[in-house]
């Protein structure tokens, strides 16, 4: 029996495309390692978002191939520098395309002819590498947005749903699993349907997944400001199994940048949306994303994203310096600024934003909510808590709890906040009575 290795890179759309490659090789009888020495078959999912990613990308695949196994290097690295990967890269012994997934099978048994034979890539045989209680649920690929940095179009191509029936189906066959929290996720997760003829879109999606009683929670990532419904958040409002945690990746807040970046929205319409939603939710959870130093950033753009910060108070927040990445629009921008300066930008949001959490993380103590298990540190014995207000991965800070009662990954129990740390939470199991 052939033994095959994966190493996922990227983000959380990307993961999900493994975890369907890793169910391709288990329906074939091949064993899935987690030891690349153990492996006869290595394959790494890159990814090509920004220059950091690309650099991880390539780092990985030659320390992969130090194994001297068969390699196999696909996702969106490959997608983005195919013809320079096929002359500069003779470590990878095949190179795939994210079009060529349907047919990953052929290829893969044609570079191991003496193998066993291979199932076609599937979308619904998915090997889950999360934990069991956990999953996503991708239900879009590509992006129509076209912001003038991004190189997610050039890679995954337009938006395009997932049918809707076929995306229940998968829903309804991770919950068979034991999944209980489904994050749901896309380039663009709020756009989903408006390319289907049937009339569904992310409200009636999510109402059909409601159905699923198994589900105890459901998380959207990724939602695009501009189409941020009423009938979406009163949706939220209205079903306590969504979790209120809304992603608002705004990317900036000076009008003239984001008209740059050819993002839709405008400070205004942003500032409107996020007041919407505290209130009609007051308990709602804000996350969102910027790029700093991009071309043409002003110190009064960058203090004007330092002002909007300290307004809107979010929750969450992540940010980058800008990338400039090839075949995008603002590659060729004039007015691109230093990289000193950028990282200077970055450390001041995140600074601010630091003083902004901590304040956030006190006005939660003694709040009572649901959170799941998600492990068990043996140092400091104590358990990993995620509630509404932690997306997974880690992104969002950890809440940890003692107690002498043991407790099980995916368990859903009920705690109380004490005590706030800058990102974390510390908090105490309520016991039911």
């Amino acid at each position: 029996m052939l033994k095959v290795g994966l190493v996922s890179l990227g983000c959380a759309k990307n993961l999900v495309d493994s975890e369907i490659i890793l169910g391709m090789f288990d329906d074939s009888g091949y064993a899935l390692v987690n030891n690349p020495d153990e492996a006869d078959i290595i394959v790494v999912n890159t990814c090509g978002f920004i220059a950091a990613s690309k650099e991880e990308s390539i780092d990985t695949i030659f320390e992969m191939a130090k194994y001297k196994k068969k390699l196999i290097v696909t996702g969106c690295l490959v997608q983005r520098y195919y013809e320079q990967l096929k002359e500069s890269l003779p470590e990878a012994d095949l190179l795939v395309k994210l079009e060529d997934y349907p047919k990953l099978h052929q290829l893969i048994e044609e570079l191991n002819k003496d193998g066993e034979k291979i199932t076609p890539f599937n979308p619904l045989r998915r090997v889950i590498s999360t934990e069991s209680y956990s999953a996503y649920l991708r239900i879009s690929e590509g992006c129509d947005n076209r912001c003038s940095f991004c190189a997610i179009p050039l890679i995954r191509g337009p938006f395009r749903s997932r049918p809707y029936e076929e995306v229940i189906k998968e829903a309804k066959i991770l919950a068979d699993k034991g999944v209980k929290e489904l994050v749901i996720i896309s380039q663009d997760t709020t756009h989903y349907g408006s390319d289907l003829k049937e009339s569904h879109n992310i409200v009636s999606l999510l109402k059909s997944l409601l159905e699923i009683k198994e589900f105890v929670s459901l998380r959207l990532l990724y939602l695009y400001p501009d189409e941020v419904t009423d009938e979406l958040i009163a949706l939220i409002r209205d079903n306590p199994r969504i979790a209120p945690y809304f992603d608002l990746p705004i990317q900036h807040a000076s009008n003239r940048i984001l008209k740059r970046m050819g993002r839709r929205s405008s400070k205004e319409k942003i500032i409107a949306l996020i007041n919407e939603i505290r209130k009609e939710i007051p308990h709602a959870i804000m996350r969102s994303t910027y790029i700093v130093g991009f071309p043409g950033e002003s110190e009064e753009d960058f203090n004007e994203l330092v002002a909007f910060t300290e307004k809107v108070q979010f929750n969450h927040l992540g940010g980058f310096t800008y990338s400039k990445e090839e075949d995008t629009p603002s590659y060729d921008f004039e007015e691109q600024i230093d990289e000193d300066i950028k990282k200077k930008r970055y450390e001041i949001i995140m600074e601010t934003q630091k003083k902004i959490s901590y304040r956030n993380n006190r006005g939660l103590v003694g709040r009572v909510m649901d959170g799941i298990v998600t492990g068990y540190d043996l140092q400091s014995k104590t358990y990993r808590i995620r509630s509404y207000f932690n997306a997974p991965d880690g992104i969002d800070g950890n809440i940890t709890l003692t107690s002498e009662k043991k407790l099980n990954n995916g368990d859903v129990v009920k705690i109380k906040i004490l005590a706030p740390f800058v990102y974390d939470l510390y908090a105490e199991l309520i016991e039911d009575n």
